[in-house]
């Protein structure tokens, strides 16, 4: 399993733009080979700054994601609201199992 998670940082006068393509890109990602989570969430008292946190089967999953069609849209709306900052990382390996 492949972990991404990290924090993604909007122009505050585009939030509503922002959570609209954060919500349009979890509905198709949810869709795709691979997805066990994907998710988009604001940080309280910064609304600006969006929590994303994902869960892939694999690496060939993760990279039919970053190469489909809304990942493409995703992106150009994310140079539409004007990223203040971007964090996100990949995790790898581990094992998943309740606290």
């Amino acid at each position: 399993m492949l972990i991404i998670s990290g924090v993604i940082e909007v122009n505050p006068d585009n939030v509503a733009a922002a959570q609209t393509a954060a919500t349009a890109m979890m509905e198709e990602t949810h869709r795709e080979e691979g997805c066990i989570v994907y998710e988009f969430s604001q940080v309280i008292g910064a609304p600006n700054r969006f929590r994303v946190y994902e869960e892939w089967r694999d690496g060939p999953c993760l990279k039919a994601h970053s190469e489909s069609a809304h990942m493409q849209v995703f992106r150009a709306a994310l140079e539409e609201v004007g990223v203040v900052s971007r964090d996100v990382f990949l995790i790898k390996g581990g094992e998943k199992k309740p606290l």
